[in-house]
């Protein structure tokens, strides 16, 4: 095998393989994350962790013009 075809082969593999991460479903806040912890916890009978705090406001960054 010749070096080409070896990366081609591994990069290959390698794409495979990290698509293959993660889980199929919407993107979780990290506040939802924490309350879905808080609500197991509970069914569960193990101490509940801290609430989270709520999330702030977003502010504008002067870059933000060039995505909207």
């Amino acid at each position: 095998m010749t070096y080409r075809t070896l990366f081609t082969v591994a990069l290959v593999a390698t794409s495979l393989a990290l698509g293959a991460c993660g889980r199929k479903s919407d993107l979780d806040t990290p506040r939802q994350a924490a309350l879905d912890r808080q609500q197991e916890a509970r069914d569960a009978g193990e101490p509940v962790p801290d609430s989270p705090r709520p999330p702030v406001e977003d502010r504008r960054f002067i870059l933000d013009s060039l995505i909207d």
